[in-house]
């Protein structure tokens, strides 16, 4: 009996943050710096499955200038319409017990931006100590792929792709 309780907990082991971060740097040499972090990031993976979910709310964001993040929430992310941006993917080829040592892995899925949905692939280096296991990695997108319009005063300021970098420390609680 104890056997069996001990394996039912392990496999439905979920690791969970509510502080991860999120950055994104949309910086164009020779211009103002165009970057902010998110340090409440949630996530949770499921260790079974190796599905993993990430939310971030649109409001989270802070940037060097107050303006900048004015603008952003106001203008670009109507952050009151739209809040939040979702991810909702899969690690591929998970396995709680390999990853003791670090690892790159696949992690493909949906995310949800500015009400859009797109399929994205990234690289995570997955790391274990203890009970944590933190996500780290990057991937791009492109505002259009998310009906972001940057207005032609500034487009020249704001780059092309931008290049948004996570790091997920979960916990097993």
């Amino acid at each position: 009996m104890l056997l069996l309780l001990t394996s039912i907990s392990f496999y439905g082991q979920k690791y969970i943050t509510k502080t991860g971060n999120l950055k994104f740097e949309a910086s164009v040499a020779s211009f103002e710096e165009v970057a902010a972090e998110n340090k409440n990031t949630s996530a949770v993976l499921e260790a079974s499955t190796g599905e993993v979910a990430v939310l971030a709310l649109m409001k989270g964001f802070r940037f060097k200038v107050a303006l900048m993040e004015e603008h952003f929430n106001e203008n670009y992310m109507e952050s009151d319409k739209f809040p939040k941006a979702t991810f909702k993917g899969k690690i591929e080829d998970f396995d709680l017990e390999k990853t003791v040592n670090a690892k790159s892995c696949r992690i493909s899925g949906d995310l949800t931006l500015h009400g859009k949905t797109r399929k994205i692939t990234t690289t995570a280096k997955i790391t274990r100590s203890g009970n944590t296991i933190t996500l780290a990695g990057n991937f791009e997108v492109t505002p259009a792929d998310f009906a972001i319009e940057i207005p032609g005063l500034v487009r020249k300021k704001v780059a092309d792709k931008i290049q948004v970098t996570y790091n997920l420390p979960l916990t097993n609680k």
